[in-house]
């Protein structure tokens, strides 16, 4: 029904109205209300007594109360993973000492699966949490946590690497201190960066989901309630009414995660864009137009920051006069500094020594024909990564490019392709499963399609940050110029989108690995599926408790990581660094 034009101007008068205010003060209210009692609510569970396995409903009704639990568990391990993706990051980029090994050992774990880290970490957990729920609770958000942290940590450390050089030099002439130069310069050239990596980040935690809620370790069940278990156990029991009813949750999640919270966001990181010409089009959002309307939501906030920010500053500034005096005392207390350094260096150094003879002694019980399978089964799920990642980047690069150039566009596709990379990849196994049995076809090929369910999103959602992240200016001097469309792409987008496309390849890649665990291994019913695969052989030692297996497993993933990382990965690293950082 459309208005009539006398009648336009009094429906916006009265949205603009001063008592509209009051109710968008009331709807935040609320929201921080519901989230209060989310946590009450979940904090009341984790202190009672431990459950391991809980009986899971397949009633809809149950439906709400698993979602708060599933959404609570990825929203902990979120926070955990920006904090220490940027810790991480910040430590990596500005200490070239331990850079090259500190990367070296990002790479081994985000392409670790999930499955390696399960048993070492829920059982260290639950021995530290003795006689609560939380111990198995902080178990399963530790390795969500792991399947959304590593692709945060790389796009921090790439944005704090590609820092245009005169930004640097001018933070260096005004004598900004490392707490102004973070929050005024490091965070603000990462924010496009962190805000769509963020996206597929809980995308990938989504992906774990069924895995972290549902899983059996030697003789040992665990099975908490949330809508992973409530997917796994519909799909296992072949209740396709509650399988589709688990998905449409899951959707209208997504959704209202996309409206409620990325989408304000990303328009709000649209503002930090490197540019010295103001696009046309801007990202807008209207929750973001109407928290900025809300008194507790916009001033609250500027207000308490003021009050931290100026005193913070003002001592840091003391800090700095102070510090030349002080500087005869620091190089007197250097050599204490140095020695704990060493002691410390000795005790980590004695633990991990340890823990490789112990590991040592585990690997003798392999046999010859127990490691020839696995080397056979590497070089397989090797093939099947380095496809999948070729096919991701031929339709995810031109699609990723269209999406950020054009933000008409992106607020039609952006959404969809968020609720696609957040529904669970192991959801719609099943479905693909069924289909492959039906064509009479095996997981060989098949794996390949599975893998892509759950690395295509990492590259896509980092060509859009590459591509928005282009100055309009320049896109502005190619169409003046008249580029080519090959002049366009050879010259323009991909050197600028090429450190997002680099993150986005790596992090791919570490989703291909741990996809290979549900791809190339699957209980469908009844029915156990397989293929050679080194991912089909993680998951069936975790199933068996056969942890030797798993441990040469993981081993063989980490020097294929390393061997990647040395040869290909670093060097497109390097390059993005030098040849393709946008200076002046």
């Amino acid at each position: 029904m459309k208005l009539d034009r006398s009648v336009r101007p009094l429906a916006r008068s009265l949205v603009m109205a001063p008592t509209w205010p009051v109710f968008i003060d009331a709807g935040v209210a609320a929201c921080g209300l519901a989230i209060f009692f989310a946590i009450v609510h979940m904090s009341t569970y984790w202190m009672q007594a431990p459950i391991p396995v809980v009986p899971i409903s397949h009633s809809i009704r149950a439906l709400p109360v698993y979602a708060v639990y599933s959404v609570m568990r990825i929203g902990v391990a979120y926070l955990l993973s920006l904090a220490f993706a940027i810790s991480y990051g910040y430590l990596a980029a500005y200490n070239p000492r331990v850079e090259a090994w500190m990367i070296a050992v990002l790479d081994i774990l985000q392409s670790i699966p999930v499955l390696s880290f399960l048993p070492p970490v829920v059982l260290a957990m639950v021995a530290l949490v003795p006689g609560h729920q939380l111990g198995i609770e902080m178990g399963v958000i530790l390795l969500i946590f792991t399947g959304q942290v590593w692709n945060l940590a790389f796009s921090f450390y790439t944005s704090l690497k590609t820092i245009p050089k005169e930004m640097v030099e001018a933070a260096s002439v005004f004598r900004y201190s490392a707490w102004q130069r973070f929050w005024q310069l490091e965070m603000p050239n990462a924010a496009i960066g962190l805000v769509w990596n963020s996206i597929v980040s809980v995308a990938g935690g989504w992906f774990a989901l069924i895995a972290c809620e549902m899983f059996t370790m030697g003789d040992r069940s665990f099975q908490l309630p949330g809508l992973g278990s409530y997917l796994q156990t519909a799909a296992n029991s072949g209740d396709v009414r509650a399988l589709l009813a688990g998905i449409a949750t899951v959707i209208l999640i997504v959704v209202a995660t996309d409206q409620l919270v990325w989408r304000p966001l990303i328009a709000w990181s649209d503002k930090f864009k490197f540019e010295q010409v103001e696009s046309d089009d801007r990202v807008t959002s209207p929750i973001l137009e109407l928290l900025r309307r809300s008194s507790l939501f916009s001033q609250l906030p500027g207000q308490l920051w003021r009050r931290v920010e100026e005193p913070l500053y003002r001592r840091l500034a003391a800090a700095r006069k102070g510090h030349a005096s002080q500087r005869i005392d620091d190089d007197t207390a250097a050599p204490a500094a140095s020695f704990r350094l060493w002691a410390l260096g000795l005790a980590v150094a004695s633990v991990v020594a340890w823990g490789a003879w112990q590991g040592a002694l585990m690997l003798r019980q392999i046999t010859w024909p127990e490691l020839r399978l696995l080397l056979e089964g590497a070089a397989a799920t090797f093939l099947r990564v380095n496809a999948s990642l070729l096919i991701s980047a031929l339709w995810t690069i031109p699609v990723g490019v269209a999406i950020g150039f054009n933000p008409k566009l992106a607020r039609l596709v952006q959404p969809f392709a968020q609720i696609l990379a957040s529904v669970p990849a192991t959801a719609f196994f099943p479905i693909l499963l069924i289909a492959l049995v039906k064509l009479g076809g095996g997981l060989g090929i098949g794996s390949v399609a599975l893998m892509l369910l759950g690395t295509q999103w990492y590259i896509l959602f980092n060509v859009i940050a590459g591509a928005m992240s282009i100055p309009s200016d320049l896109r502005e001097a190619a169409s003046l110029y008249r580029f080519t469309r090959w002049q366009r792409w050879t010259t323009l987008i991909l050197p600028g989108i090429f450190p997002y496309l680099i993150t986005g390849m790596v992090t791919a890649s570490g989703g291909a690995w741990n996809a290979s665990v549900f791809a190339e291994y699957s209980h469908l019913q009844d029915r156990t599926l397989s293929t050679l695969g080194l991912g089909a052989q993680i998951d069936a030692a975790t199933d068996r408790g056969q942890f030797p297996m798993l441990l040469l497993a993981t081993i063989l993933i980490s020097l294929m990581v390393v061997s990647m990382n040395r040869l290909v990965w670093r060097r497109l690293y390097r390059l993005a660094e030098t040849r393709f950082k946008l200076d002046a």
